[in-house]
């Protein structure tokens, strides 16, 4: 038998896992084209802050990082697909300048998890049963 709590065993066909529902979405920037002069970063940036703020404010960014790297930020988007929070962070000023991309990565609940309560429940189940 297939170890229940490692890849191989919890994608079986004996133990299928239920399909994970993506609930946000990881959004890591890119610089795109030449960098910013002082002047395109005067005339942006206002702006920019402005829409990410109302963004969040809005409930559609749920955290905003800075990446350490200095290659731009992080964003974790209250989304159900790609394609809806680059809806939501494409039309920000530098993404309209083609200035900034994303790339996207679904996020869900920990599957594994289930697994484990499961077998928490199943032994709380047993220790009930078992003679005093």
């Amino acid at each position: 038998m297939k170890n229940p709590l490692t890849p191989e065993g919890a994608g079986s066909a004996q133990n299928p896992l239920p399909p994970v529902p993506t609930t946000k979405i990881l959004a890591i920037s890119h610089f795109m084209g030449t960098p910013m002069t002082p002047a395109q970063r005067a005339q942006i940036m206002p702006h920019e802050v402005h829409d990410t703020v109302n963004a969040y404010l809005a409930g559609k960014i749920d955290q905003w990082y800075f990446r350490t790297d200095g290659k731009g930020v992080v964003f974790i988007v209250n989304a159900n697909t790609p394609e809806e929070a680059k809806n939501i962070l494409e039309k920000f000023p530098l993404g309209q300048a083609g200035l900034m991309g994303f790339d996207y990565i679904p996020l869900g609940p920990l599957s594994p998890l289930r697994i484990i309560n499961d077998v928490v429940q199943c032994f709380y189940w047993l220790a009930r049963r078992r003679p005093v």
